[in-house]
């Protein structure tokens, strides 16, 4: 009898573990950044690479995409955003080639082809830099829901741009997952980005 009540005992235990578990038995992820899985947005993205080729999210598959809309006159959240995801890959070490870092223009008039070779080789040579016309960047902006505007300067003509100062991030799959946002720091991403490659 007190063989049979352990059993039953034993068996509860077992089935509450299981409770525990999502389905699949995959661990439960957690994340600095915002999880926005199943999001409806953010979905596609076609646009020209720095060196003139078409690009869409379906050639990164298999990695762990991080995209960043911005532009290089950018003061302060690009440049720290693009070190930041850099910082990043390197901390992963060999899992680093797994992460692939988008940067979107929303500057199309400035930003050449050129200038974004340059400014991508200067965090990362293997990031990829993407510009469009300026409908088709107004387009991929509002698949994303980024807020983009130019802000007159002081000097005629002279203006920057206002813009959402976030990531998104997509998994091996080609999924939007997590939109990190600006000043979370490297370490945040970093973790992230490895719950991910690791859950691939």
């Amino acid at each position: 009898m007190a063989l049979r009540r352990r059993s039953l005992l034993l068996a509860g235990v077992a089935l509450l573990a299981a409770c525990d578990r999502p389905a699949g038995g995959a661990a439960s992820l957690s994340f600095h950044g915002a999880d926005i899985s199943g999001a409806e947005y953010a979905r596609s993205l076609a646009l020209t690479d720095q060196n003139g080729q078409p690009r869409t999210l379906a050639d990164f598959k298999g990695k762990v995409v991080v995209v960043f809309f911005g532009y290089t006159q950018c003061p302060d959240a690009c440049p720290t955003t693009m070190s930041e995801l850099a910082q990043a890959k390197k901390a992963l070490g060999k899992d680093g080639e797994r992460v692939q870092g988008v940067f979107v223009t929303v500057d199309p008039e400035r930003d050449s082809a050129e200038i974004l070779k340059s400014y991508m080789a200067s965090f990362d040579p293997s990031f990829v830099a993407l510009r469009g016309t300026p409908e088709q960047t107004a387009a991929t902006a509002k698949e994303f829901k980024v807020f983009y505007a130019k802000s007159p300067g002081k000097t005629p003509g002279s203006y920057s741009m206002d813009h959402t100062a976030g990531s998104y991030v997509f998994d091996a799959r080609g999924r939007v997952r997590l939109f990190e946002r600006y000043g979370s720091g490297a370490e945040a991403l970093t973790a992230d980005l490895k719950a991910l490659l690791a859950s691939a």
